[in-house]
Parts: C-alpha cells; sequence; structure tokens
C-alpha cells in the first residue's frame, strides 16, 4: 500500500468517525483480554476417579486440589457413626476456608455397612444431614485397598483398624497425619491440625 492509498484511508477512517487502527480489532481485543488463571495443580494422590454415593457419577477427585482434605472411611452401623454430625459440622465451619470431607463407606469391618448406596445415603442424608462429598462403598484396607487408601496408607504407614479412622492431606497433597477412630471431629487434636493446614 503506498503512503498515499495509506494516508487517504487513515482520512475516510476518522471523517467516519472510527480509530485509524479499527483495520485491526483482533490485535485490539487480543491486547484488552485479562490473562487466564492456571487452574491448582492436581497432586498426585488425588489423580483418582470413583463414583459418587447418591448417584454413582464419577468423580475425579482432582476437584479437590488446592483443599485441605480429610478422608474419612464411614459405616451405618458403628458405635462411631454418630461421628458423621460432627464431621458434618466440621466441613460446615471450615469449608469456606478451604476444608473439604470426604467419606468412603466400607463394610471391612464389622460387617457394618452391609447396605447398597441407597441405604448408605438415606442415612447419610436423611439422618445426619450430611453435604459433604460421599463416595460409593469400597474396600479400605487388607490385601486390596481402593487405590487412593493404598496411597494413603503407603504415606502414613497406618491402615484404617476400625471404621472413621482419618487422614488429613494438606493443599499441596501431602499426607500430614492419620487418626485413629476414638479420635472424634471435634477433638482438639484434630481440629488443631486442620486449623493449622488451612493456615498453610
Amino acid at each position: 500500500m503506498s503512503k498515499t492509498i495509506a494516508q487517504l484511508f487513515a482520512l475516510t477512517a476518522l471523517c467516519a468517525g472510527l480509530p485509524a487502527f479499527a483495520a485491526q480489532p483482533a490485535v485490539v481485543a487480543a491486547a484488552a483480554a485479562p490473562a487466564a488463571v492456571a487452574p491448582a495443580a492436581c497432586p498426585a494422590i488425588l489423580k483418582q476417579t470413583f463414583n459418587r454415593l447418591q448417584d454413582e457419577a464419577p468423580q475425579n477427585l482432582c476437584q479437590y486440589a488446592g483443599k485441605v482434605v480429610l478422608v474419612v472411611n464411614t459405616a451405618s452401623y458403628c458405635g462411631f457413626t454418630k461421628q458423621y454430625e460432627g464431621l458434618e459440622a466440621l466441613y460446615a465451619k471450615y469449608g469456606s476456608k478451604g476444608l473439604v470431607v470426604l467419606g468412603f463407606p466400607s463394610n471391612d469391618f464389622g460387617n457394618q455397612e452391609p447396605g447398597n448406596s441407597k441405604d448408605i445415603a438415606d442415612l447419610c442424608y436423611n439422618t445426619y444431614g450430611v453435604k459433604f462429598p460421599m463416595f460409593a462403598k469400597s474396600v479400605v484396607s487388607g490385601a486390596t485397598p481402593n487405590p487412593f487408601y493404598a496411597d494413603l496408607i503407603k504415606q502414613t504407614g497406618k491402615t484404617p483398624a476400625w471404621n472413621f479412622h482419618k487422614y488429613l492431606i494438606d493443599r499441596n497433597g501431602k499426607v500430614l497425619e492419620s487418626f485413629p477412630s476414638k479420635v472424634t471431629p471435634d477433638d482438639k487434636k484434630l481440629v488443631g491440625a486442620v486449623e493449622k493446614a488451612l493456615a498453610m
């Protein structure tokens, strides 16, 4: 394009009330677009998929990347079953600060989780008002625990000895601590560990 033609084009654009660079909207739009925020990297331990309890829909645990995660193996007919209430209270109190509780029903101990997903869900949601994520029944101990629990056991050296054993994972996917069943959700040791992890 000659200098004269370029000047004529600029003059025409000016007369039409357009900026002289209107012929390059793509460049302007690209420059004005905000930078995309990168998603939190998913730590290796959360690269697992399990079916959701209430509808069997597959759930990738990477959706909890960047959160403090409390993992609990649960059962419906156990002396510790009332811990559901404390776990839900913990989730309600600290969920907005980055805590998520993940429940994994299991029939490994005393046959205290004999029902199907509907039976378990009815008890969790209708009896105890559970709102934290729950997953379909699986094995959490012995020779063939589910892959998530196999990793938890490997990292801590602690296998669940009964229902409502708890593992605490930090925002980066490091397993911080393991708590036996008798440590309740409102125990000062557990709450203190959760608060410390949230502050990191």
